[in-house]
C-alpha cells in the first residue's frame, strides 16, 4: 500500500509538472510563449529526435503544405495534414488514436490550415476545425463530428454574412477563439478584381453552432464607419476580414481582430474614402460584438497590406507603472503598442504625407500613420545603395529593372509603370507572429526583400465580356497575363492547359476552385465557357460574339474595375537570390517598455552562398517563433529546413536541427509526464521547395 501510494505520488508530480500547448499560437493572448525551462541554453546542444509522424496527404507534385500550429491538450496533440485531415496522436509517442477526413463525408477540402481550437466543459471536450467554407466540431475523444452542432456537425461559413456570398470565394484558414460558451471566427475571402464577399466577424454558439453576434467590418447605414465608404459600397464590395487570427483578454472581455485590406486590394475607385474597418486593430466586447475601441494602420489600402498576425497581449513598464498593452506587427516592419483598454498609443504615431495616384478613377488617401517607436524591424526603402552586389551580373540585371520602375518611397501608389513593394507582400511581418515574453520583450521574425506591382488596364465597354478580358481581370494576378504561372506562388502555367486538362474539367474548376485556386461561381455559364475557350486557344468561329451574355448579380459586375494586375512578382537577380542586399530574413528582440532593439540576427542561410565565403544572408520565412522560460527562441521558417533555438537574451544561434521540409509553421512546444517538446509540422511546398507530410518533436534524452 505504501508504495502504491508513492507511485500515485510520484505520478501526481510529474503530472503537475506538464504543461500544454491549449491554444492557436499557445495561449488567447497570442504570446507564443511557454513557461517551460527544461531545455536551457545549456543543454539544449543535446536534443535529439524524440518521434516522426506521417500524418499522409502530401502532394509533392502540387507542392502541398502543412501550416499548422498543433494543439497539445492533456498529452494528446491535434493537428491537421496536407491533405486537411484532422488527426489525434499521444503527444508524448506521436501514435496516431484517430483521423477525421471531411471527404470521407462528402465535405470539400481546400485552402491552408494554420490551426484549431480546443473547448472543453465537464465531461464534453470538441475540437472546432475549419475547412474551406465549413466550420466542424469534433468529438476530441473520437474524432467524430457532434451531430448537434449546426447541420450534422458543420456550419457553413457562407450563411450568416447579410449578403448572399454563395457563389463567393470564402475559406477560414486560421481558428477562431474561444470566450466562454463563444465560439469567435473571421475567415480568408478574395482579394482580387473578382466580386468579394464582406469579412464581417461572427460568433457562434459553441454547442449549438447558432450564430449569436455579428460586427459588420464594412459598416451598413447607421452604423459607425458608413461615412467612410461610398454610400452603396457595403452592397458590393468585400474583404476586411480578420484571416490571421485574434487575441482575447479574457478578464476584461475584449477580443482583439486585426483585419485586412478591402478588395480589390490594389485599386479601389469603388470604394473611395478611409474604408474603416479595413486595416484595422478593433477591440471588441468578447460578448456582444460591440466595438470598443479601434485603430486603422493604412487608410484606403493600395497595396494589401492586411495585418499579418494576431497581435500579442504584453504588459509593460511606463514610468514605473505596468501597464496592460496589445502589440501589433505588421506587414511594412512597424510595431504599434496601444494600451488595451483605451487604444491610446504608447508610442507617438503621426501622419505623414504620401504620394497620390495617377490611376483611372483612383484616389490615394493623403497620408498615413508611421510610429515614432519602436524603429521598423524591416528596411523601409530600396534605393540605389540597397542593391544587390552578390555578383557583377546580378548587380547589372537589378540596377537595369530598377531604373524602369517607379522610384521607391513607403506607400508609392501602384502604377502602370511598376511599383516596388518594399518590405514585400509576404512582409515584414507575417502570419507567423511575434512572441513576447513577461518582461515585455517581443520577438519577432522578417521577410526583408523586394516585389514589385505591375498595372494593366483591362477592357472595359463591349469588349468586357470577352474570354480574354475576363481572364485579364481574374486570372492574370495569379497566373500572368502571359499565363505562363508562378512556381514560387506554387501557381501553374496555363500555357499548356489543354495537354493535361479536358474542357469541362476546367469549367469543373472554376466552379469549385482547387487548393487556394478560389471558386469564381459568380461568374454565368456563358462567361465561364468564354474564359475556357480563351485558355483553349479562343472560340469557334463567330462563337464569341454570337453569345448573349446573362445579366444581372455578381458577374454583370464584371468589368467595371479598370486595372488588374501582372500578378505578385518577387524581384530576383539572375541566379534566384533577392534583388536586395542581405539580410533577406532576420529575426529580432524588441523591448517593447522603451521601444528600442535588444538584437537583430540574420535567419536562414543558403550553404552554396556561406561556401563561397558570403556572411549568413538569411532567407525568406514563414511561421513564427516561440520563446520559452528557459531562455530559448524556437523557430524554423526559413527555405533552409531547419528548426533553430536561439538565446532569448544576446540572439545567438545555439543549435540547429536538419528537417524533412521546411518547417512553414508555428513550433509548440509542451511537457508530457515532465519531458519537454518540441514539435514542428514540415510541410514545406512553399517558395519552390520541396513537400512533406511529418511532424516532428524533439526533446531531451531520456
Amino acid at each position: 500500500m505504501i508504495r502504491t501510494l508513492a507511485l500515485f505520488s510520484l505520478l501526481a508530480v510529474a503530472r503537475a509538472a506538464d504543461v500544454d500547448w491549449p491554444a492557436y499560437l499557445g495561449d488567447k493572448a497570442s504570446s507564443q510563449y511557454s513557461s517551460l525551462g527544461q531545455i536551457t541554453p545549456d543543454n539544449v546542444a543535446r536534443l535529439e529526435v524524440a518521434w516522426t509522424f506521417r500524418a499522409g496527404g502530401a502532394d509533392g507534385e502540387n507542392r502541398s503544405q502543412i501550416q499548422c500550429n498543433p494543439l497539445v491538450v492533456d498529452g494528446v496533440l491535434y493537428g491537421t495534414s496536407p491533405d486537411f485531415q484532422l488527426f489525434a496522436l499521444d503527444a508524448a509517442s506521436g501514435e496516431e488514436k484517430w483521423r477525421f477526413d471531411p471527404a470521407g463525408e462528402g465535405l470539400p477540402k481546400g485552402g491552408v490550415n494554420r490551426g484549431l481550437v480546443h473547448w472543453g466543459h465537464g465531461d464534453e471536450a470538441r475540437i472546432f476545425y475549419a475547412n474551406d467554407h465549413f466550420l466542424h466540431a469534433i468529438d476530441a475523444r473520437t474524432g467524430k463530428r457532434i451531430a448537434g452542432f449546426g447541420q450534422a456537425g458543420s456550419v457553413d461559413l457562407k450563411d450568416g454574412l447579410g449578403r448572399d456570398a454563395g457563389n463567393l470565394y470564402l475559406a477560414a484558414n486560421t481558428p477562431g477563439v474561444i470566450f466562454r460558451d463563444l465560439l469567435i471566427m473571421g475567415m480568408r475571402l478574395g482579394e482580387g478584381p473578382a466580386p468579394a464577399a464582406p469579412g464581417h466577424v461572427r460568433a457562434y454558439d459553441v454547442r449549438t453552432g447558432q450564430l449569436r453576434w455579428r460586427f459588420n467590418t464594412i459598416p451598413l447605414p447607421g452604423e459607425e464607419g458608413h461615412e467612410s465608404w461610398p454610400p452603396e459600397a457595403h452592397r458590393s464590395v468585400g474583404g476586411a476580414n480578420v484571416w490571421s487570427g485574434f487575441a482575447l483578454d479574457e478578464a476584461r472581455g475584449l477580443v482583439f481582430c486585426p483585419t485586412g485590406s478591402a478588395a480589390f486590394d490594389f485599386w479601389g475607385g469603388d470604394r473611395i474614402g478611409e474604408n474603416l474597418f479595413a486595416n484595422c486593430l478593433i477591440a471588441l466586447d468578447a460578448n456582444t460584438g460591440k466595438r470598443k475601441w479601434h485603430f486603422q494602420f493604412v487608410h484606403h489600402d493600395l497595396w494589401d497590406r492586411d495585418l499579418p498576425a494576431p497581435p500579442n497581449l504584453v504588459t509593460v513598464k511606463r514610468d514605473g507603472k505596468r501597464i496592460d498593452a496589445v502589440a501589433q506587427v505588421t506587414k511594412s516592419g512597424h510595431v504599434f503598442v496601444f494600451d488595451r483598454e483605451t487604444g491610446e498609443p504608447l508610442f507617438p504615431v503621426e501622419e505623414r504625407p504620401v504620394p497620390p495616384s495617377a490611376l483611372q478613377g483612383e484616389s490615394a488617401w493623403p497620408t498615413q500613420p508611421f510610429p515614432l517607436k519602436p524603429a521598423p524591424f524591416a528596411r523601409q526603402v530600396f534605393d540605389e545603395s540597397q542593391i544587390t552586389d552578390l555578383s557583377p551580373e546580378s548587380r547589372a540585371q537589378v540596377s537595369e529593372r530598377f531604373r524602369q520602375v517607379t522610384p521607391h518611397v513607403p506607400f508609392a501608389p501602384p502604377s502602370e509603370r511598376g511599383t516596388i513593394i518594399f518590405p514585400g507582400f509576404d512582409g515584414g511581418g507575417e502570419w507567423g507572429g511575434a512572441a513576447v515574453d513577461p518582461d515585455g520583450i517581443l520577438y519577432v521574425n522578417a521577410n526583408e526583400m523586394a516585389w514589385i506591382l505591375t498595372m494593366v488596364p483591362t477592357a472595359t465597354g463591349g469588349s468586357a465580356a470577352s474570354g480574354a478580358a475576363l481572364f485579364t481581370q481574374l486570372c492574370a494576378a495569379c497566373h500572368g497575363v502571359d499565363r505562363r504561372g508562378n512556381p514560387a506562388q506554387n501557381v501553374p502555367s496555363l500555357v499548356d492547359v489543354g495537354q493535361r486538362l479536358k474542357q469541362p474539367e476546367v469549367l469543373a474548376l472554376l466552379k469549385t476552385g482547387k487548393g487556394v485556386m478560389p471558386s469564381f461561381d459568380f461568374l454565368s455559364g456563358e462567361q465561364k465557357q468564354k474564359v475556357v475557350d480563351h485558355l483553349f486557344g479562343g472560340a469557334p468561329a463567330g462563337n464569341e460574339a454570337g453569345r448573349k451574355e446573362e445579366p444581372g448579380g455578381e458577374a454583370g459586375a464584371m468589368g467595371k474595375i479598370p486595372y488588374t494586375t501582372t500578378g505578385y512578382n518577387r524581384w530576383l537577380d539572375p541566379d534566384g537570390y533577392p534583388a536586395v542586399k542581405p539580410p533577406w530574413g532576420t529575426l529580432h528582440a524588441i523591448d517593447l517598455n522603451r521601444g528600442e532593439f535588444q538584437w537583430s540576427v540574420p535567419l536562414g542561410e543558403y550553404p552554396e552562398l556561406s561556401a563561397r565565403g558570403i556572411p549568413k544572408t538569411g532567407t525568406e520565412n514563414y511561421g513564427g517563433p516561440v520563446v520559452t522560460a528557459g531562455g530559448l527562441i524556437f523557430i524554423a521558417a526559413s527555405r533552409d529546413e531547419h528548426l533553430r533555438a536561439f538565446d532569448r537574451r544576446s540572439g545567438k544561434e545555439l543549435w540547429k536541427a536538419r528537417l524533412p521540409a521546411a518547417g512553414y509553421a508555428t513550433p509548440a512546444t509542451y511537457s508530457v509526464n515532465g519531458r519537454q517538446y518540441v514539435v514542428i509540422a514540415c510541410g514545406g511546398g512553399k517558395i519552390g521547395t520541396r513537400s512533406s507530410d511529418a511532424y516532428v518533436a524533439f526533446a531531451l534524452p531520456e
